[in-house]
């Protein structure tokens, strides 16, 4: 599910006040104020303790699918660096992914890169864990070949060492660059789904916290 990310984030925009190295976190209970957005059904986000700490966890069931939509604008001249951690409970574990019938994930990061005007210029990044594809492969969302998919975590169900949490770092502008090949100075937000409703699975996932982070 991709449908409408991009929309909701430019219509909730605002630019975020950044220090000129100012690391940006957004931890949990950040995280749950996120603005909520359904495309179907109401995926259940709330906060909850773990041993790493609290965190938020989503379990998507009965086919739902929504999202928590952070829509500030974020400076990538200062922060292009996006570090966050996660840990998925219950993976989706059928569907071909990049088939509509099969765009569901556990866990997803979107950055979105919104074009004001002409819509079909906006361009998106998934970050995403899968049981259905390998770490590094990336392909167009089967829903809006705008956005691209990127598999950052590739799971079994079997833990995933470290409790199953995983962090992941990636360098916003040198993505954009290389899967888009547009040149950008800021995002126009953010977005983390767990969805089920293409494949009907159930799945559930825990979110830690986000950084944002100037290049070292």
């Amino acid at each position: 599910m991709i449908r409408g990310i991009g929309i909701v984030v430019l219509a909730m925009g605002a630019v975020m006040a950044q220090a000129p190295t100012a690391e940006v976190r957004l931890p949990p209970e950040r995280i749950i104020d996120w603005q909520p957005h359904a495309f179907a059904g109401e995926t259940d986000y709330a906060l909850a303790s773990t041993a790493e700490g609290t965190a938020v966890r989503a379990v998507c069931e009965d086919g739902t699918a929504s999202g928590l939509v952070y829509p500030e604008a974020i400076d990538l001249d200062k922060t292009p660096i996006i570090e966050w951690r996660w840990r998925v409970l219950d993976p989706v574990a059928t569907g071909d992914p990049r088939r509509q019938s099969g765009d569901d994930y556990a866990a997803r990061l979107y950055a979105v890169d919104e074009h004001p005007i002409l819509r079909w210029r906006t361009r998106a990044i998934n970050y995403v864990t899968s049981t259905r594809a390998q770490p590094g492969e990336q392909w167009p969302n089967a829903f809006a070949s705008q956005a691209r998919m990127v598999v950052v975590d590739s799971l079994d169900g079997a833990s995933t060492g470290n409790d199953g949490w995983r962090v992941h770092r990636r360098n916003l502008r040198e993505d954009f660059a290389r899967l888009h090949d547009r040149a950008i100075d800021r995002i126009d937000g953010l977005a983390l789904m767990t969805d089920c409703d293409n494949t009907g699975d159930r799945a559930e996932a825990l979110y830690g916290t986000l950084r944002l982070l100037p290049e070292s």
